[in-house]
């Protein structure tokens, strides 16, 4: 069941999102998503309106980190607790104020703190995807 999460209110018909710091290591959860067309991320990429192959190392951002598209088609540094490192593009936005209908595939909004993640970007940093939710550290590349 989907259940809406509260983010950020401030007035009827007003949505803010929070642009969050980006440090040389910002902490972030990662989580997995299926950019291809039916899977799990709904619709087509945000930055260039396409599906993607998920043996492309590619990353949605939560809202603020995604900045409007300021970082679409640019590549972040990802850094698992193992220490393995890789590199992955900006292709969306993983939408923390908007959730739980047809448009988001009934998903929740994301929290403030997700890196949403491609099965390739998971197996470059020899993560198990059926862990779902593992801490990171991101900065731009």
């Amino acid at each position: 069941m989907c259940v809406p999460v509260l983010q950020v209110v401030s007035k009827p018909g007003l949505s803010i999102a929070i642009n969050l710091l980006v440090t040389s290591a910002t902490r972030a959860l990662l989580t997995n998503n299926d950019f291809s067309e039916g899977g799990d991320g709904s619709g087509a990429s945000s930055c260039d309106g396409k599906f993607h192959s998920n043996s492309e190392r590619i990353v949605a951002l939560s809202a603020g980190w995604f900045s409007g598209g300021s970082r679409c088609n640019k590549f972040i540094r990802i850094t698992a607790a193992n220490g393995r490192s890789t590199t992955a593009k900006v292709i969306d936005e993983c939408d923390s104020l908007h959730g739980c209908d047809a448009e988001h595939a009934f998903q929740p909004p994301c929290k403030n703190n997700i890196v949403d993640g491609s099965n390739a970007l998971w197996n470059a940093l020899s993560l198990n995807i059926d862990d779902g939710v593992v801490p990171v550290t991101w900065t731009m590349a």
